[in-house]
């Protein structure tokens, strides 16, 4: 049950479920609208200055002799006190903090017992926070600047792609616990040789109360491999573990990710006091920085099994403002995308939450590394006692949580906070290194980062990399030679063209994005009236209202002029061009910055996140998949890109000894498996207009002979004239690699490239007279034909009717040119239902 405090006509009301949040129950009981619906967000404002109270009754089993009860609150967000029939037991402050109250002498037994749970408001308490410290120098990069002074989701504030919801309740699970001996916590620690011929495993068990030894077992697959018993001593049990030729714990690309189970069985002479399981993975993972052959800086790059590993992927952010909605197999879902769209690494963004356990599990279980940061973003934190005492206890608790998951392989001490510094010229001298001059600096979190987390991670986590910052290196976080950077020089900073990423580059590129539009379904579901609805346009002050980043307006039209030709009407085709538009920038980055991933002690670009997997509500945003789980096309061309073999082309301008412009293209191709590779290289070109082969320069005959592709680097093939400006202008060349899988060049496993002039807006493409679309069986499910005489940019296949969230294509967003039949793998279509797929493409812009 649920109340507001302090309210005369308020009554009790059942919750939503169970764990919850404030807006979920008032939302439920038609007390506020849904705030993801129209401008609902300003209506429910009010909701954070108030106070709440949750209650529950339960009854107490009888203890017997030594028992002792606990309560258990996994998470309570964010200032609560908490009374046990009415007596206050509890007082929390942090959001991430879990909190164990030993309510023994307190129970009512054989009657009710009364819990009762009073959030104050985390907003007011935070403004009162600020007024309370005016020395310190508060600011931050969106939201309010109070929500540096509480230990809650930074995003909850409102941020650049979210809206401003601040919650309260009790948003993980709570538990009455009682035992008489348990075990307290159950952790590991292992060692995989370099040989990688065998690992070692050392178990400890923390135990609270009179036990005398721990059993310890090791199973794969239900079937136990070995097991040992350690004695309790001092509350501790430990034993440890060698296995020959164990199981590795392989990223997805390259390998497979079996997972151990170490149980662990408290005994008490021969009666069982408690158990406890978890799994775990036999992997060797390093961060590699070291100097480079013929360049400056260090590398920054993962190996994993001593296999140099291309980190592909995305940044991730909470998947719902209200977190209690998100539940495993969503989870599962969001990763079972990623890793369907070859990705190798998620990043745990520093304004969000330390994730359910489900979600590491879900990256266990595909083999998705993970970049995980402590959460601090964008701001000036302070660093008083009281505050530090919070950060260690978060720290130290979250660590211990997560400690187990094979997935993580770095932390990191927060995002942005030293660019923040550097930008509002905050006292920083990396040659300090008196802690106690931090605090008496303008920026005394550096303590934090550089004291308290190192000493946090040090202790629990010795073998796994702690990064100070995202980005962090080299002379100032902007150095793309050390360490990781922020690329935001396209749409933010210098809003460089797109085409120009190749000299954006870093050594680990950890964000980077372009904004795009979600699915006309998304759209539809936020506007009060569904596709009835006034503001049904792109300019419509709904839809702006559902876009949070600062000058979208201006910085979406400025990269959308420059390279799409557009029409803002039928709002589908303009979506459909904010997405193709958001496509050709992500995919240029991948396939130029993987381009620097160059083999041994070339490694000049280590890897590469977008900003963003994923939405927290639907809006327009840099995210590749919706707040629905509805991929942009986005998503399809980083899937591209993050294929274990690509071939790619870039187009460059040369000038003749004459003073003529010479257009050429370079071809490279990128070999992310770890077995060297042999194929023909086809290369054909087209004219755009007439559709008629093109037999200039380079371009002579299809086959270019045999090429060589290394394991896991890239490799530069040859460079090819296109001609002058004018033909160039008018010329579509494509590459395809021929005998990787035994298939043809109308396979759809065929490895190929198109290369179109750019900007596109300047493209006279044609319409096609003779499109063909065809679901055909071919014998491993149903595939979709797409096949035209003329060369076609940007086919997008949809299914917008009731059942159209069930249909999956394999791929999306794909270039045809003619005698070519491109096939697309389909879930969810049978023979026969073409009319239910919208097919669109770019046109040129005279037609539109």
């Amino acid at each position: 049950m649920f109340s507001q405090v302090g309210h005369e006509e308020a009554t009790w009301k059942p919750v939503s479920q169970f764990p919850t949040n404030i807006h979920l129950d008032l939302f439920r009981h038609n007390i506020i609208p849904d705030p993801f619906i129209g401008k609902n967000e300003e209506e429910v404002q009010w909701v954070c200055e108030k106070s709440w109270i949750y209650k529950t009754s339960f009854q107490s089993p009888p203890l017997l002799v030594g028992q002792k009860a606990v309560l258990e609150f996994e998470g309570l967000d964010t200032y609560a006190s908490v009374f046990l029939n009415g007596k206050k037991m509890l007082q929390t402050e942090d959001m991430f903090i879990p909190e164990r109250v030993d309510v023994t002498n307190h129970l009512r037994i054989l009657t009710e017992n009364e819990l009762e749970i009073v959030f104050d408001s985390t907003f007011l308490i935070g403004k009162r926070l600020v007024e309370a410290d005016p020395k310190h120098k508060y600011g931050c990069w969106n939201g309010d600047l109070s929500r540096l002074t509480v230990r809650k989701a930074q995003y909850h504030y409102g941020w650049d792609w979210g809206p401003t919801l601040v919650t309260c309740g009790p948003w993980r699970p709570i538990s009455l616990e009682i035992y008489t001996s348990r075990i307290s916590d159950l952790f590991f620690s292992t060692h995989v040789d370099g040989s990688l011929e065998w690992a070692e495993v050392t178990a400890k068990c923390e135990v609270e109360g009179k036990a005398d030894e721990v059993r310890f077992e090791i199973l794969f697959q239900g079937n136990k491999v070995t097991s040992e018993a350690g004695e309790v001593a001092d509350g501790v049990a430990s034993a440890l573990f060698r296995t020959q030729k164990p199981e590795l714990w392989y990223p997805a690309a390259y390998g497979k990710q079996p997972l151990y189970e170490l149980k662990a069985t408290l005994l008490a002479g021969r009666h069982i006091c408690d158990t406890k399981s978890k799994r775990l993975g036999l992997r060797r993972a390093e961060l590699v920085q070291r100097k480079l052959r013929d360049a400056s800086g260090r590398t920054f790059f993962f190996k994993v099994n001593n296999i140099p590993i291309f980190c592909g992927g995305s940044n991730w952010i909470p998947a719902d403002s209200f977190l209690p909605r998100i539940d495993p197999l969503r989870y599962t879902a969001w990763m079972k995308l990623a890793v369907e769209g070859n990705q190798s690494m998620i990043r745990v963004w520093g304004g969000g939450i330390f994730e359910e356990q489900a979600f590491y599990d879900a990256c266990d279980e595909y083999g998705i590394l993970v970049w995980q940061d402590f959460l601090f973003a964008c701001g000036n934190y302070p660093a008083h006692n009281n505050f530090l005492d919070l950060v260690k206890r978060e720290a130290t608790a979250n660590v211990k949580r997560l400690r187990h998951h094979p997935c993580i392989v770095i932390w990191a001490g927060n995002n942005e906070d030293y660019q923040y510094g550097e930008t509002e010229n905050l006292d920083y001298d990396p040659h300090d290194l008196n802690p106690d001059n931090w605090l008496k600096s303008n920026f005394p979190a550096r303590y934090i980062y550089e004291k308290i987390l190192v000493e946090v991670t040090q202790e629990l986590v010795p073998d796994t990399y702690y990064h100070f910052g995202s980005p962090f290196g080299g002379e100032d976080t902007r150095d793309p030679t050390v360490g990781d950077i922020h690329q935001w020089n396209v749409w933010h900073g210098a809003q460089e063209k797109y085409q120009n990423l190749d000299r954006l580059c870093g050594r680990f590129v950890s964000e980077f994005g372009m904004e795009a539009f979600p699915s006309v379904k998304t759209i539809n579901s936020y506007l009060l009236n569904g596709t009835d609805d006034l503001d049904r346009y792109a300019q419509s002050s709904t839809i702006d209202f559902h876009n949070k980043a600062l000058g979208h307006e201006r910085r979406l039209a400025t990269y959308m002029t420059e390279n799409i030709p557009y029409s803002q009407a039928p709002l589908d085709y303009y979506v459909y061009c904010t997405q193709l538009m958001q496509a050709e920038c992500l995919e240029t980055a991948f396939r130029l910055w993987k381009r620097e991933w160059k083999g041994h002690h070339r490694e000049y670009c280590g890897g590469a996140l977008v900003w963003q997997l994923n939405d927290c509500w639907p809006t327009q945003s840099w995210s590749i998949v919706d707040y629905y789980l509805r991929p942009k096309l986005a998503y399809y061309a980083i899937k591209h890109e993050l294929a274990d073999v690509t071939i790619n082309m870039k187009r460059v301008v040369e000038e003749s000894p004459s003073g003529e412009k010479v257009h050429k293209v370079q071809i490279f191709g990128t070999n992310l498996s770890l077995q060297d590779r042999e194929c023909n290289l086809y290369v054909r070109s087209w004219d755009i207009i007439t559709g008629a082969r093109r037999n200039t320069c380079g371009f002579e005959g299809e086959l270019k002979g045999l090429i060589r592709l290394p394991g896991n680097q890239s490799t530069e093939s040859t460079v090819d004239e296109i001609g002058d400006s004018e033909t160039a202008a008018r010329t579509v060349v494509a590459a395809s690699l021929i005998g990787l899988y035994d298939d043809g060049i109308d396979s759809h496993k065929c490895v190929r490239s198109v290369n179109w002039p750019e900007p596109l807006k300047y493209v006279r493409f044609q319409k096609p007279e003779h499109f063909s679309t065809k679901i055909v069986d071919s014998g491993e499910g149903n595939v979709v034909e797409l096949g035209a005489e003329v060369p076609m940019k940007g086919i997008a296949l949809q299914v917008n009717d009731e059942k159209g969230d069930n249909v999956m294509f394999d791929d999306n967003c794909v270039d045809l040119v003619p005698e070519e039949t491109l096939r697309i793998g389909v879930r969810g279509l049978a023979l026969g239902e073409e009319e239910r797929i919208t097919i669109r493409y770019l046109k040129a812009g005279i037609d539109l």
